[in-house]
């Protein structure tokens, strides 16, 4: 029986002596390994905080103390001491998060796991323990050098120094990456920090001391504060040679590092000293993302940030190779247009390889630019290279596009600027759950002025609609795609003058006053054309006629999708994000602008925060299944389940009771 068999919880961590804490860190790291193989998941960022988790809960008293993860991507070693060892299931529907979660344990607080949020949570919930009582508990945040390239961390790092008195102690967990190395002034800064000894200048002896004597010196007239500035100007220009730590004082918090953060004395003594100061400290530790693990250590590009099912002996995947995927054919095109077009520039928020900007960044490298963890900087600075007459490409993940919607609706749609933006992982993406889905965006563009949304449903419509969202020069532009294999290439029948595919024709049509009308009119968004096909296919069965379309660009709305909703009995629309607000939303409201009456049905996804699982998992759980749209279409189209279709000639009119009375 191992130790880490016989930790329950952090209190059965005080009784180990340093040789078992050392024999622990190893099951540890052998244990992420051989789970999280079998898995996937987030494997080189849980491997560098081993020691430093330990000392945390070592340290301070969980779930009394809140302690946060930033991102959360980071909390594998959390979860081990904190009585969660089956990983697995890790990432699979019903199994464990690979994020914090609530419902787990109490020791989870932040479940969001999108950057530089965990300070600002750590700012209220200090505020909340000082107004009700209970300043004497702390407040512990795990945030990597990454999320610090984002402004809202800074914001709150503001707000902590301002109020001495909150027990908040920071620790920057400084690999030198987010996914890949960290860029910008930032980082180069905490790379210049060199050891310093802080027990004594942090202990809240040395600091009564030193404000008694700033009273005494700054009210005793002119040479009393003479002495004072001089005396202080000497420490600091002491301090910032030996260890220049001063732009985190210069804001009134208390520095400690840098830190070895594999050493599990030097990391105790350190959470201590902060822990002794009781009041806003930052804890420099220096990790190494990977760490006891060589094949994570010699993947260049991430080191394992993270990994698919892999041998844990070699680190190669071991699962069936995959196909093509979106993000790959996103890379080849977008390397080919900055070939062709020299005002292409490229904007990525600390993800350049997972956005796939790398080839473009490969031969053109003045062009590509990584702003760090800072989308709504991304996109107002993107308004400016417009304006400067360059064409910015911003990519992101499609659930950080709601950190830069102001920016979007503000700096470029207001000001008519020629960016694109591409949107990964967009969509139902599975394993990362509730806060890594990208359902939200199709729902938050509606509302900007001018904006172009186009979603590609394979290769070949990525290639042709990126290439036509790049030529917009005028108004934002927005390309979203799913994550994962691009599945196969689906021709369609015919373009209509707008643009708008036709992809399937299907039943007998029956006549009505002489003009053709199909029952359905199937409106598939992006990578629902699959699904809409074969919903088509189930209802041709029924003998119900349809008609499947793809609009490829969904905003604005094609006139083309407006007369066809008129010939045709009732309208669906599939689509991959929200329902409330979303593509099928606006079409409806088109159709009502133009005069057209027919019944529409939004089928998307609910206003719902969905758990993880694979993407068929989840869209089975929400109803999103060819089986049972195709179930709701049929009575809809017989009356018995709104909203109704339009009746046939000599059909009356399906009723769903009795109208109140007013």
């Amino acid at each position: 029986m191992g130790i880490l068999d016989s930790i329950e919880g952090p209190k059965d961590l005080a009784q180990l002596g340093p040789a078992e804490l050392e024999d622990l860190a190893g099951e540890i790291r052998k244990f992420l390994i051989r789970n999280v193989a079998q898995t996937g998941g987030h494997l080189g960022p849980n491997l560098g905080v081993v020691e430093l988790t330990l000392a945390i809960h070592r340290i301070f008293e969980s779930p009394r103390d809140s302690i946060i993860f930033d991102t959360g991507h980071q909390s594998y070693v959390h979860k081990l001491l904190t009585g969660r060892k089956d990983f697995s299931t890790l990432r699979q529907e019903g199994g464990l998060s690979g994020y914090p979660s609530r419902a787990e344990s109490e020791h989870d607080i932040v479940e969001s796991s999108h950057a530089s949020s965990s300070l600002s949570w750590a700012d209220g919930i200090s505020r909340a323990r000082k107004l009700t009582g209970e300043g004497d508990r702390y407040t512990v945040v795990v945030v990597g050098d990454g999320a610090l390239t984002g402004g809202m961390a800074w914001e709150a790092l503001n707000n902590i120094a301002s109020d001495k008195d909150r027990r908040v102690v920071i620790v920057v967990n400084d690999n030198g990456r987010s996914y890949a190395p960290t860029v910008g002034g930032l980082a180069d800064y905490l790379a210049s920090l060199r050891t310093a000894i802080d027990k004594v200048r942090t202990t809240p002896a040395y600091e009564g001391m030193l404000e008694v004597a700033k009273r005494r010196l700054q009210h005793g007239g002119p040479v009393g504060q003479f002495v004072y500035k001089g005396l202080h100007a000497t420490k600091k220009g002491i301090k910032d040679w030996w260890a220049p730590q001063g732009m985190f004082e210069d804001l009134g918090l208390k520095y400690v590092g840098p830190v070895d953060g594999h050493d599990q004395r030097l990391l105790e003594e350190a959470l201590a000293t902060a822990k002794n100061f009781a009041g806003p400290v930052i804890v420099h530790a220096i990790t190494e993302k990977g760490h006891g693990y060589a094949p994570a250590r010699n993947h260049e590009a991430d080191q394992f940030h993270a990994v698919g099912v892999i041998d844990p002996e070699t680190g190669q995947p071991t699962g069936p190779g995959g196909g093509t995927s979106w993000t790959s054919v996103f890379a080849e095109e977008i390397a080919a247009i900055a070939d062709e077009r020299e005002d292409v520039v490229g904007i990525t928020g600390a993800m350049l390889i997972p956005v796939g900007l790398a080839t473009f960044a490969q031969r053109h490298p003045d062009r590509v630019i990584d702003v760090g963890i800072a989308e709504q900087h991304a996109v107002t600075s993107a308004a400016g290279l417009a304006f400067g007459g360059l064409h910015p490409v911003v990519a992101v993940y499609a659930t950080f596009l709601n950190r830069a919607y102001d920016q979007l609706l503000m700096d470029v749609a207001l000001h008519k600027a020629g960016v694109t933006l591409v949107l990964d992982r967009a969509g139902v993406t599975g394993p990362d759950g509730a806060s890594h889905h990208g359902q939200w965006d199709m729902a938050l563009v509606q509302s900007v002025p001018g904006l172009h949304l186009a979603a590609p449903r394979d290769a070949t419509r990525l290639r042709e609609e990126l290439r036509e969202a790049i030529a917009v020069d005028d108004a934002p532009t927005v390309v979203r795609f799913s994550k994962g294999t691009v599945g196969a290439e689906t021709e369609a029948l015919e373009r209509l003058d707008d643009g708008v595919d036709v992809l399937a024709r299907t039943g007998t049509v029956a006549e009505a006053d002489g003009e053709t009308g199909p029952d359905v009119l199937l409106v598939a968004v992006g990578a629902m054309s699959d699904l809409a096909l074969e919903v088509a296919q189930r209802l041709d069965h029924q003998g119900i006629s349809s008609t499947v379309v793809d609009p490829r660009w969904v905003l604005p709305v094609p006139r083309s999708i407006i007369s066809l909703a008129a010939r045709h009995r009732i309208v669906v629309c599939l689509e991959d994000g929200v329902r409330a607000g979303g593509v099928g939303s606006r079409i409806r409201q088109e159709m009502r602008a133009a005069g057209v009456d027919t019944a529409l049905n939004e089928v998307g996804l609910p206003v719902e925060f969905l758990d993880h699982g694979s993407r068929n998992q989840v869209l089975a759980r929400v109803g999103l299944t060819a089986q049972q749209v195709a179930h709701d279409i049929v009575a809809q189209v017989l009356g018995t389940k709104v909203p109704f279709a339009r009746p046939l000639p000599g059909q009356a009119a399906p009723t769903t009771g009795t109208l109140p009375k007013l």
